[in-house]
């Protein structure tokens, strides 16, 4: 009996329960709701003023990373500037001690040199 007499204390506790609820609902939630909406629209303003600085945040990281992009480019280019220009000298160092080291008869001698093909050496 114990059962039905725990069911019976439990329909009864429920349905009290429920009576109150719907009797104290149209004046407690007017008053909840007057605390959760402003609550709510903080919460809503925190998060677009976080959006906001979050966007901020990123647009300045990318425009640091375009910074450092250019800066590198910049590098590279002067550094293929000055590559360029040391070859250069060198061929022109080149072309001048290999003009000072032969003399005119030997390069008119190479000129009129005939090369015999390997076939009739």
């Amino acid at each position: 009996m114990s059962l039905i007499d725990d069911l019976k204390g439990n329909a009864v506790t429920g349905l009290l329960i429920g009576i109150g609820a719907a009797v104290l609902a149209p004046v407690v939630l007017p008053i909840l709701a007057s605390i959760a909406k402003p609550v709510a629209k903080a919460a809503v303003k925190g998060g677009i003023m976080m959006y906001e600085k979050g966007k901020e945040a990123v647009a300045e990281a990318g425009e640091m990373f375009e910074d450092i992009v250019a800066e590198a480019k910049s590098e590279l280019a002067e550094e293929q500037l000055a590559a360029a220009e040391g070859v250069a000298a060198a061929a022109a160092a080149g072309k001048e001690q290999t003009d000072a080291t032969s003399s005119p008869e030997t390069t008119d001698e190479i000129k009129g040199a005939v090369i015999p093909n390997e076939g009739q050496a």
